[in-house]
């Protein structure tokens, strides 16, 4: 099998070529593998002519030498699309399908015990995560996983918080400013859309400089501007810090999936998302049962510094012990470090050699939400969950009426109705690992066949969701007279909360899945999750205004 050359620094290696007898630069040896590694080698091969009429291969600014380069852009694709490029939600490299890897035990840089493979025509070389690589997300310990995991569903109940707890005292701002209650009501209605809002901006920029930054940057404006809400003078103030809350706090809400997608493998994905599926619907829920007491003892302005003070911390712990986990930021920071250290300025992780200007950036991050039309499978499953989410923000209005208005209940005894929501969603969390192992067991057997678990197996959990919702909508409706006891409406709550996680958690994982291989061979690097929480958050922004008209 003919192959590239490898090039290292001091190393005797530097002429030798990839042969058959040396496997230990490869991914494992089997026929697939070498197939895999000519198929490559031939695009690699492509870009020699091109690249050879360009300039130096040993320019410092190689950026500038691949740029509008097709042959390069045919290598990329080639690479990313064997790789199983999942797009912004996914690492863009599974290690255990990559054609090459460094070597180990190098010697051409004491700080760094890996070589990487190099085209001899082409004299690029592809940094990329060695096996074991302590820098790789997927290698931290099970502990850390987990820590990570539970600050990142801290994070986002935070988030979901933020959005619910101000319903337990809405009376507060109509006294005080002398507006009606649908006004009141823009302070939940604003900051839904600025969650609808935020990922469109926050997601591409996470793509660009890594998930960190934007979770510093955003997250500190967010509890910054908590400040003016609850010190608010006029009715104006309070709702444009209410969107800006939303807009900022909607940072969490687009990238958690990201970076538990880039800790955790396929098969033990589903307990972690279930965790991540279980926060943005206990947050709403134990908002109104905290915001209640406040607002009963303390008044409506308290809601906003209980929520800076909780907000506050949560920020503080994620800003020292979250790490970088996207995968290519972490590859451009090794490759960058590679390049200073050996002055060999080929060292480029894949994103390098993607270089795209800020308009062609904003045109496919404009474009994604009407790409979403496209994709009728998804387009329904997007407005199944935007209608899930939005009944759960009909309860917050809704349990007011029934309980407060029709029962005479106080708002913190209304905010005790929510609980059977919450313990709900608790009990589908709970058993999420049994559905894991079940979805493990149904999808070996096509692994052992060799071929890719159908992401349609997520979707079991969801057959006994969506019987829960509609049962405890029925019961709900048919037990809220006033006349009739609370216990009815209040119990009803439970197969909602059960039935909410049931589908939500499923079709989250069951978006992963399939836009997985959908955006491998057609619309790669376009993130649904984002346009999915985009309209399931501009729906559950009018079911409020639709549950007062009513």
């Amino acid at each position: 099998m003919s192959s590239a050359s490898v090039n290292s620094p001091n190393s005797p290696r530097d002429s030798a070529s990839l042969t058959d007898e040396e496997p230990q630069a490869f991914v494992g040896d089997n026929d697939s593998n070498a197939q895999n590694l000519s198929r490559v080698h031939t695009q690699l091969s492509r870009v020699h002519t091109i690249l050879s009429h360009i300039g130096n291969r040993d320019d410092p600014d190689l950026e500038k030498l691949v740029s509008n380069n097709q042959g390069v852009d045919d290598l990329v694709k080639e690479l990313e699309l064997d790789a199983g490029g999942l797009g912004p939600l996914e690492e863009g490299i599974d290690i255990s399908r990559v054609h090459t890897h460094a070597l180990p035990g190098g010697t051409f840089n004491p700080e760094d015990e890996w070589q990487y493979p190099t085209d001899a025509t082409t004299g690029v070389r592809i940094v990329e995560f060695v096996e074991n690589d302590k820098v790789d997300p997927r290698n931290y310990s099970k502990l850390k996983k987990w820590y990570l995991t539970s600050l990142l569903g801290i994070v986002c109940f935070d988030v979901a918080l933020a959005s619910g707890i101000v319903t337990g005292g809405m009376e507060g701002p109509m006294e005080t400013f002398g507006v009606s209650m649908e006004v009141s009501i823009l302070a939940v209605t604003l900051m839904v859309i600025g969650f609808g809002i935020g990922p469109l901006i926050f997601a591409p920029i996470s793509e660009e400089i890594g998930r960190y930054p934007v979770y510093v940057v955003t997250l500190g404006l967010a509890v910054i501007f908590i400040i003016p809400c609850g010190a608010a003078q006029n009715i104006g103030t309070l709702l444009v810090c209410r969107f800006l809350n939303g807009l900022f706090f909607s940072a969490p809400m687009c990238l958690i999936g990201g970076n538990l997608a880039e800790m955790w493998s396929t098969e033990e994905r589903g307990v972690a998302m279930a965790i991540f599926s279980a926060a943005p619907f206990i947050g709403p829920v134990i908002g109104p049962l905290i915001g209640g007491f406040i607002y009963d003892n303390a008044g409506w302005r308290w809601l906003y510094w209980v929520l800076l003070i909780f907000s506050g911390v949560v920020y503080a712990v994620l800003i020292v012990t979250l790490p970088e986990t996207h995968h290519q930021t972490l590859l451009r920071k090794r490759a960058k470090k590679l390049r200073k250290i050996t002055g060999d300025s080929t060292y480029r992780a894949i994103s390098e050699l993607q270089i795209r200007s800020i308009k062609e950036v904003l045109h496919s991050t404009l474009l994604r939400p009407l790409i979403l039309l496209q994709e009728p499978i998804v387009f329904l499953i997007t407005i199944y969950m935007s209608i899930i989410y939005g009944l759960l923000y009909m309860f917050f209005f809704a349990y007011p009426e029934v309980f407060g208005v029709g029962k005479g209940y106080s708002n913190s005894t209304v905010g005790l109705m929510f609980i059977p929501i919450a313990i709900g969603v608790i009990v589908a969390t709970a058993v999420a690992p049994l559905f894991n192992t079940d979805y493990n067991k149904r999808a070996q057997k096509y692994i052992d066949r060799g071929e890719v678990p159908p992401a349609e197996l997520r979707l079991i959990p969801m057959m006994i969701g969506c019987w829960t919702v509609p049962v405890g909508l029925f019961c709900f409706a048919w037990t809220s007279y006033p006349r009739l006891s609370w216990a009815g409406p209040c119990i009803s709550g439970f197969a909602c909360g059960v039935g909410f996680n049931m589908l939500y958690n499923p079709a989250n994982n069951y978006i992963v899945d399939s836009y997985q291989h959908y955006a491998a061979s057609v619309y790669h690097g376009i993130s649904f999750p984002y346009r999915e929480r985009l309209l399931m958050y501009y729906f559950g922004d009018l079911q409020p205004e639709l549950a007062i008209s009513t």
